[in-house]
């Protein structure tokens, strides 16, 4: 069986200087890592700079205490884990079960009753096949870590090119940054509730954020053990809430109003959920670049499309049914408008001192689902130019929790609104993605393959007009079908009183179409 250190060991290491250092040398023998090749940074800090001498001094350190100083380069074949147990494949179920059996997917699955009045039957349905769906692909993407060894935005640049690919960085990071905001609210509402008066919103928030840094500044280590035994715990409160909460559920009241607006809630509501799960797909590949170039790819998918579809299954329908309770019980509503962590507390209320214990254990395990975007974000804010990768990925790990945390305590009275007006926004470009990336492959890559060595020169790369322009075009197609509150596009407007959702499927499509005889073009004039 793999050590149990193999990818934090190889990870740290990936970062050696290729000058031999007696020091470090020593260290790593102590950890029995024998079995590893010696390997060379790819870091390209500005040679006879002071800033880049801190920088490297920096990273050096960073190696010592045993923290991940890898940012986006490839881990080429000979860095990788040279063994692969049953945990290592265990692990990729795990990891996602970890990340999404959390407190914003329970809140996520609220909207269905409370937004879109639905029926627990007709929430859970489209909340399932939703998330089946966006699973689908995240899934499919996390196959390409053990393949490539690159980070999902630097392997977008096979598809957009160089400079395209970086508005895909900044979407993402929006995406990201986004969702650890969603995060910290909820888990600031739920401590806040469990103690009235001690404790307000935005020292919650605080504390989400915190311990989230000291995670994900630590990297691939303490990220993969942290998600490796995270789940348990939420199993457990979410069993138990499950079962104090379900004498309060309504399964039998059916949704009621006319025909078309029903149809557009549901088909709003089941957008919503797909794209929770779906994007995951811009950083699914970054958790299993340490994972050894012949691991198998239909285990992987299975293994994290299982892990995600069961985790956002267990969670969203939880929250659908405490919702589905708010009319017939007044402490549900009284909750509810306090906001919706505060509802998970009044679920467990039965319990008294324990529910309140459990409560707590809710609130933390959004640290699970924090530290996945945290940790790729440090990643990403490297992809956006040659200055920016220098700056090590601790250091755009602490921006991205700094930025994340101010917008949370400014929102933090807003999060029904800031879920059903940035999660589905957000998953749109990530569907007109995902169908330019697999156009690129199963089109125009089925045969040739890819050059991963090819991932940071842009001479190599596509040019990426076709990818950028097959882009807008799907944007296009996405705010026509688009039905937000704050808008709702001409096509979206012809389905019931509300609208319907259709931004992801209309923007996939038109993307699809468009990019194939545009890439053709672009490669009969570049050639690339």
């Amino acid at each position: 069986m793999a050590h149990e250190n193999e990818i934090a060991t190889v990870a740290v290491r990936s970062e050696k200087d290729e000058t031999p250092q007696p020091e470090l040398q020593t260290v790593y023998e102590n950890k029995n890592d024998a079995v590893y090749p010696p390997e060379n940074t790819n870091r390209r800090n500005p040679v006879g700079s002071r800033m880049g001498s801190l920088l490297r001094a920096f990273e050096q350190q960073l190696v010592e205490y045993n923290l991940e100083a890898r940012g986006i380069e490839r881990v080429a074949p000979d860095e990788r884990m040279k063994r692969l147990s049953w945990m290592s494949y265990l692990q990729a179920f795990l990891l996602w079960v970890s990340i999404n059996l959390a407190a914003n997917n329970i809140t996520l699955g609220m909207l269905g009753p409370a937004v879109y009045g639905l029926s627990f039957l007709d929430s859970s349905l489209c909340a399932v096949f939703g998330c089946f769906a966006g699973a689908l692909v995240a899934a499919w993407m996390a196959t390409w870590g053990p393949v490539s060894g690159i980070r999902t935005m630097a392997f977008g640049r096979y598809t957009m090119g160089w400079w395209p690919s970086k508005i895909i960085v900044l979407l993402n990071l929006v995406q990201m940054i986004g969702y650890c905001l969603i995060d910290c609210v909820v888990g600031g509402q739920i401590l806040s509730a469990v103690s009235p008066g001690g404790m307000s919103v935005a020292v919650g928030i605080v504390i989400i954020a915190i311990i989230t840094w000291v995670v994900a500044t630590f990297g691939i280590q303490a990220f993969h053990y942290y998600e490796r035994f995270a789940f348990v715990p939420q199993l457990i409160v979410v069993c138990i809430l499950f079962g104090v909460s379900s004498t309060k559920f309504d399964i039998s009241t059916v949704t009621s109003g006319d025909a078309r607006t029903v149809a557009g809630n549901r088909l709003s509501f089941f957008s919503l959920c797909l794209s929770a799960a779906i994007t995951y797909a811009p950083l699914a590949a970054d958790f299993f670049v340490y994972y050894p170039e012949h691991t198998s790819r239909l285990t992987i998918f299975s293994l994290t499309f299982a892990g995600l579809l069961t985790s956002f299954t267990f969670a969203i329908v939880c929250g659908i049914g405490l919702a589905s309770g708010i009319t017939a019980h007044p402490e549900y509503a009284t909750a509810y408008a306090k906001g919706q962590g505060a509802l998970i507390v009044e679920g467990f209320g039965p319990l008294h001192g324990f529910g309140k214990f459990c409560s707590v254990i809710v609130a933390l395990g959004l640290v699970a689902n924090t530290v996945a975007p945290t940790y790729s974000a440090g990643v990403d804010f490297q992809i956006l130019g040659s200055y920016a990768e220098k700056v090590p990925r601790v250091i755009w790990n602490t921006v991205g929790v700094i930025i994340f945390t101010v917008c949370a305590l400014a929102g933090r009275s807003h999060l029904s609104d800031i879920f059903t007006n940035f999660l589905a926004l957000m998953g749109y470009w990530v569907a007109i993605w995902f169908a330019i990336v697999v156009e690129e492959f199963g089109i125009f890559r089925w045969r040739s393959g890819y050059n991963w060595d090819a991932w940071r020169d842009p001479k190599k790369l596509p040019v990426g007009i076709a990818a950028f322009i097959a882009f807008v075009v799907g944007w296009v197609g996405a705010v026509l079908c688009m039905a937000q509150v704050w808008y709702i596009g001409p096509l979206a407007k012809l389905v019931g009183a509300y609208g319907a959702d259709m931004g992801n499927y209309v923007g996939f499509s038109w993307a699809a179409v468009v990019y194939p005889p545009l890439r053709y073009l672009e490669l009969r004039y570049f050639g690339r």
